[in-house]
């Protein structure tokens, strides 16, 4: 591709200014500096360009990994079901007092109760029974 090509072209040039600096470091050290930091640029390029790449490749096989799994949306509705099955898969609460359905954890939304955890009626709003926990 013509980024690999480009990263190869770069780095051959940092060595050959190198080399070139080395030469010229007899008659002056201002064109021997000059072409050293020019390979120091031309290196810092390529490892730019190297972590693009590797960061882009990281990326792509990361969005296939969520694709497969899902999308944020669709895990998010996959823990709030596994979060709602396990409050009703607890099997130690008692039936209700007045129709004898088991009860389910539910918390209060509304009243001097809200936020605030109880037992009620598996089968409200047929049947209005709670119990405190």
């Amino acid at each position: 591709s013509r980024m690999i090509d480009q990263m190869v072209q770069a780095a051959r040039s940092g060595r050959q200014n190198i080399a070139e600096g080395s030469r010229a470091a007899a008659t002056s050290s201002q064109t021997e500096l000059r072409l050293v930091n020019v390979a120091r640029a031309n290196a810092l390029i390529c490892l730019i360009h190297q972590t693009n790449y590797l960061l882009d490749q990281q990326i792509a096989a990361l969005e296939k990994q969520f694709v497969e799994e899902g999308g944020y949306s669709e895990q998010l509705a996959a823990k709030l079901l596994q979060h709602r099955s396990d409050q009703t898969d607890q099997t130690d609460f008692p039936p209700c007092p007045q129709c004898g359905k088991p009860m389910v954890l539910r918390t209060a939304k509304t009243g001097q109760s809200a936020g605030k955890q109880f037992l009620g009626c598996s089968g409200y709003p047929d049947c209005k029974g709670v119990k405190d926990l």
